[in-house]
């Protein structure tokens, strides 16, 4: 076992290439509650808890969203998410990263603020070995920017969030690990750019999975030797 940190992992953008399908799914959950928006506005709002997201889309249409509203759209996004779904592949190098992890005896989890039905079926293409911590936001009172997803995780790994690597791709991951008190590192994956990620609390920035995994040694994991 390692004496270095555990993992956290944001699963869209940070380990699958999913963070389009989520913001045309939104889209089209939006126009059939007869609300327009830009892609590139839905898209700086992904990763956020939905009731969040239904306050921020109150701030850019001026239409008020109730708990009603809010609630059909999440199932509106999840159904058109589903007929998306199939197109979401692992980031380049998300296994391998994942796998060395495991190998080296590094504790990992991995927390989303998507619902289990979606993120359920995405996750079994990162060949998670069981046992594995999946915290998701149908198991804690608020989802991102607030810390609770991160803080389960760490929970269910046994291990002290302040001695932990939270790893995402957007600013709602990064604030909420530093409110979680752990260690934030950016992936460009997600479609932000690097300066916002920092800006936000990442103490690196990698391009991907694969980047971070070249990279290791940097946010506390000693490689292999021999």
């Amino acid at each position: 076992m390692t004496d270095g940190p555990a993992f956290v992992f944001d699963l869209d953008g940070t380990l699958v290439d999913s963070v389009y399908q989520h913001v045309l799914a939104w889209r089209e959950a939006l126009r059939r509650t007869g609300i327009e928006l830009s892609v590139w506005r839905i898209h700086r709002k992904i990763g956020m808890s939905g009731g969040l997201f239904a306050n921020a889309l109150l701030r850019e249409t001026g239409r008020e969203v109730t708990a009603t509203d809010a609630d059909r759209l999440r199932r509106l996004h999840a159904e058109a998410y589903a007929r998306l779904r199939g197109d979401v592949r692992p980031l380049p190098g998300a296994i391998p990263l994942l796998e060395t992890l495991t190998r080296l005896g590094v504790p990992w989890a991995i927390a989303t603020s998507g619902y289990s039905e979606s993120a359920r079926p995405v996750i079994e293409s990162l060949r998670v070995p069981e046992g594995v911590p999946v915290v998701t936001r149908d198991q804690v009172a608020h989802a991102k920017p607030d810390p609770d997803l991160f803080l389960a995780a760490a929970a269910r790994l046994g291990v002290d969030i302040q001695h932990s690597v939270v790893v995402g791709d957007s600013v709602w991951d990064l604030l909420a690990a530093r409110r979680a008190g752990a260690l934030g590192v950016g992936l460009l994956s997600g479609g932000y750019g690097a300066d916002e990620l920092e800006r936000a609390g990442a103490y690196r920035v990698y391009e991907d999975p694969a980047d971070l995994l070249r990279h290791l040694d940097e946010v506390g994991v000693r490689p292999e030797i021999g």
